[in-house]
C-alpha cells in the first residue's frame, strides 16, 4: 500500500497538463460546433441569393411589362432606326455586363482557391514551427538535464 507521492513540481506539471487539456477539448469543440453548421449556414446565403434573384428578375419583368403598356397605351411613336440602335446598344451592354460577371467570377473563385491554398500552407508553416520548437525544448531539457548531472557530480 505504499502510495507514490508526487513532488510539487509534479503536481504543478500535471495541473498545468489538465487545464491546457480542457481548453484545447473546449476550442475543438467550438470548432466542431462551426464546422456542423457551416452547409447550413452555406445553403441558406445560397438561398438567399438565389431567392433576390428571382425577385430581380420579377422586378425587372414587372417594369418593363408596365413601360410597355404605358406606351401601347399612349400610343408613343417610335422611328424604327431608333427601335433598332436601342436594341443594338442594349444587346451590346448585356454582352459587356455578362463578360464583367463572367471575369468576377473567375476572380473570386480564383481568389478563394488562393486563400484556401494559404490556408494549408499556414497549417504547414505552423507545424513546422511546432517541430522545430519541440526539438529546440528537448535540446534544451537535454543540455539542462546534462548541465545538472554534471554540477551534483560535482
Amino acid at each position: 500500500m505504499s502510495e507514490k507521492r508526487l513532488t510539487r513540481d509534479e503536481v504543478t506539471t500535471t495541473r498545468t497538463n489538465e487545464v491546457i487539456d480542457a481548453v484545447r477539448d473546449n476550442t475543438l469543440r467550438v470548432a466542431d460546433e462551426v464546422a456542423k453548421i457551416q452547409p447550413q449556414f452555406a445553403q441558406s446565403i445560397s438561398n438567399l441569393q438565389l431567392d433576390y434573384i428571382q425577385t430581380v428578375r420579377s422586378m425587372i419583368q414587372t417594369a418593363f411589362a408596365n413601360q410597355k403598356q404605358v406606351a401601347s397605351t399612349l400610343n408613343i411613336p417610335q422611328f424604327p432606326q431608333v427601335s433598332e440602335q436601342i436594341a443594338k446598344q442594349s444587346a451590346e451592354i448585356a454582352n459587356n455586363v455578362i463578360r464583367s460577371v463572367g471575369i468576377f467570377n473567375q476572380l473570386s473563385v480564383n481568389g478563394l482557391d488562393a486563400a484556401r491554398e494559404n490556408v494549408k500552407i499556414y497549417n504547414r508553416t505552423v507545424d513546422a514551427i511546432t517541430d522545430f520548437n519541440n526539438n529546440l525544448l528537448k535540446a534544451w531539457t537535454s543540455y539542462w538535464t546534462a548541465q545538472q548531472q554534471q554540477f551534483y557530480r560535482a
